[in-house]
């Protein structure tokens, strides 16, 4: 497979700029593999297709407002500050992406908030618009990380033209959110609602919790033809006892096991153990998932509609085939379905 298999046309109309005004009121396409079907339903029908002891793996990581905007020293330029990592605690060392980036130099400080108590310094250039900064400010840790949540800003993506809303806050972050770390939303978890959880419970569902703090590089272009030569940025992976215990109970019981989200089908693939069961681990993945794939853990996945060329793309039409998802793709633009991180959403069975 190549880069250029992946591309489509999107109408600019179909990109969702606001999310469904109930969580779980979303349009659901449900692809059935075996027999290469699809269905268009609502989100909260995702119940019907799910019985008792089966297993819903989510991402419980947590968005944190990664966006500051700053000012630059003397000239007052504005720039867009974007917290990708912390390098370290103690020294209060973060990766970051800048924009402009070009009027940002090693030796540069930049002033945040209106009283200026928040500063930082440009001490490393990592990539393009990579920067290492030091941040300086007068307080415990506890209040340094308080006052970059009081000036961070919701971290929505940049195709969101409009302006970051107060209820973003809460939209853009799925309800069984725990883990604090990530610096985009799993997208495939916000179509659920407490409701939903609730029904899914009544019925036996199982659910399994991991934890992978999805980072930029999920999102980063592939810009090379031959997919075998990208290389994925690391994010940061925790699965524990509990959840490999219920997702291989589940595996070993012959049920359906769903991973929610491109981001749960990363995490349980970078730890599947030599009979093809699921690891605990804790640690770091940069596994970048394209056709063709063998899949260990799930047999049936969550998602969003993705980008064209995009790493998460990929790994869909790995799951589903390349062929159907390019189908389905299709009848997904003829019949409206909303694109994107708060767009429509797609269970593959």
């Amino acid at each position: 497979m190549k880069l250029s298999n992946f591309g489509f046309t999107l109408p600019n109309e179909l990109l969702a700029e606001y999310p469904s005004e109930n969580r779980d009121e979303a349009r659901l396409m449900v692809l059935n593999r075996k027999e290469q079907t699809i269905e268009h339903k609502l989100f909260k029908d995702l119940i019907d297709y799910f019985n008792e002891d089966d297993v819903l793996i989510l991402n419980n990581t947590k968005v944190f407002p990664a966006r500051l905007y700053g000012n630059k020293e003397k000239t007052g330029a504005r720039i867009e500050v974007f917290l990708l990592r912390e390098l370290n605690e103690e020294q209060r060392l973060w990766d970051v992406l800048v924009d402009p980036a070009r009027k940002i130099r090693i030796g540069n400080k930049l002033y945040f908030g209106d009283d200026d108590t928040l500063v930082a310094e440009v001490i490393d250039n990592t990539t393009s618009r990579g920067r290492t900064l030091r941040f300086l400010y007068d307080g415990s840790y506890k209040e340094f990380r308080n006052k970059l949540k009081e000036l961070g800003e919701t971290p929505l993506p940049k195709y969101i033209k409009r302006e970051v809303e107060p209820e973003d806050e809460d939209r853009y972050q799925t309800i069984f959110a725990k883990n604090e770390g990530a610096v985009a939303a799993p997208t495939a978890g916000l179509h659920f609602s407490k409701h939903l959880l609730k029904r899914l419970e009544i019925k036996g569902v199982n659910f399994a919790e991991v934890t992978l703090h999805v980072g930029l590089g999920t999102f980063n272009p592939v810009e090379v033809e031959d997919l075998s030569k990208h290389k994925m940025d690391s994010e940061e992976l925790t699965i524990d006892a509990k959840a490999v215990e219920t997702v291989n109970t589940g595996i070993q019981n012959k049920k359906r096991v769903c991973a929610v989200g491109t981001t749960v089908m990363r995490a349980i693939e970078s730890s599947v153990s030599s009979n093809g069961l699921l690891n605990e681990m804790d640690g770091w993945t940069n596994k970048f998932i394209f056709p063709p794939y063998d899949f260990s853990i799930a047999n049936c996945m969550v998602t969003n509609f993705h980008t064209p060329k995009s790493t998460l793309l990929m790994m869909v039409s790995a799951f589903a085939g390349h062929d159907f998802i390019k189908r389905a793709y299709d009848e997904a633009i003829k019949e409206g379905y909303k694109f994107y991180s708060y767009g429509d959403a797609m269970l593959i069975l």
